[in-house]
């Protein structure tokens, strides 16, 4: 059953779902790309019954998709947003904006719009806990990739991050994606392309700046990325968790994955709650 109601920030679509977990779709400007974008909110059981705030995970979805996708095919997303009492933010990317400010496309300004506007919102219209340590990110795939960009260029905004099957470096898929629609072709640009990946960016960072996990199947084609990026940040000495399970680059492997960085998220806000 859907039900469209008129509020001041927007566009409200309220989806009865079978979880106790509101699931609302919210319109949010993007003054620095002049349009309105939908975001998915999926707000915990409670949440309108309880004079509390919570923290937020902002979680992004991959290549092609949108931001109905975690909702729509990852049902223990919404389970796991119920069981550890959080807000669950799922943003639109664009199909191929791979979270970027574009430096080639003054339209797609994604970084822009996840780290700044989207959580200016969320943090005037809910009740949440306004502190980077209570605020994280997450994704699978170009949201994967997203994730751990966002949060280690913005390390002062957010305090933790979660990839799965992220694209963590896509320096070695010089054709795919669209990326080249946003960076500029590979050939042409590649110390731009290099500078735009997470692998890169995690050179910057120092022991204790993030909380960071990611992960990847056993059979995916980013499986060589994440190691690599494990081994990395293992030589830079920088503490974070890194699995890898059987799986490939589906729903069936992100459905599952989400139990695990959620409990990790979960463990980082009850850390910082008891500080």
């Amino acid at each position: 059953m859907k039900k469209l109601l008129s509020i001041a920030g927007g566009l409200l679509l309220s989806i009865s779902l079978c979880f106790a977990a509101k699931v609302d779709t919210v319109l949010i400007h993007s003054a620095a790309m002049n349009r309105d974008i939908k975001c998915v909110v999926v707000l915990p059981e409670g949440y309108n019954k309880a004079d509390q705030s919570y923290p937020v995970l902002y979680l992004l979805h991959g290549y092609s998709g949108n931001y109905a996708n975690w909702v729509k095919h990852a049902p223990d997303f919404i389970k796991c947003v119920d069981q550890y009492h959080i807000i669950g933010i799922c943003p639109d990317g664009n199909f191929n904006s791979w979270y970027f400010d574009s430096p080639i496309d003054s339209t797609v300004k994604f970084e822009t719009f996840v780290s700044k506007e989207v959580p200016a919102y969320v943090d005037s219209h809910y009740r949440t806990k306004k502190d980077r340590k209570f605020r994280a990110l997450g994704g699978l795939s170009m949201g994967g990739h997203g994730a751990l960009y966002l949060a280690i260029l913005h390390k002062d905004f957010f305090g933790a991050a979660v990839s799965m099957s992220g694209g963590v470096d896509f320096t070695p898929f010089p054709k795919n994606w669209d990326i080249a629609k946003v960076l500029g072709p590979y050939d042409q640009n590649k110390e731009r392309w290099q500078r735009h990946t997470a692998e890169y960016l995690a050179g910057t960072l120092n022991n204790g700046d993030l909380a960071l996990s990611f992960e990847c199947g056993t059979g995916d084609f980013f499986l060589g990325v994440n190691r690599a990026l494990h081994l990395k940040l293992t030589n830079l000495k920088i503490d974070h968790d890194y699995a890898e399970r059987p799986g490939q680059h589906n729903w069936d492997y992100w459905n599952n994955a989400i139990n695990y960085q959620m409990l990790f998220l979960h463990r980082f806000f009850e850390k910082n709650s008891a500080k």
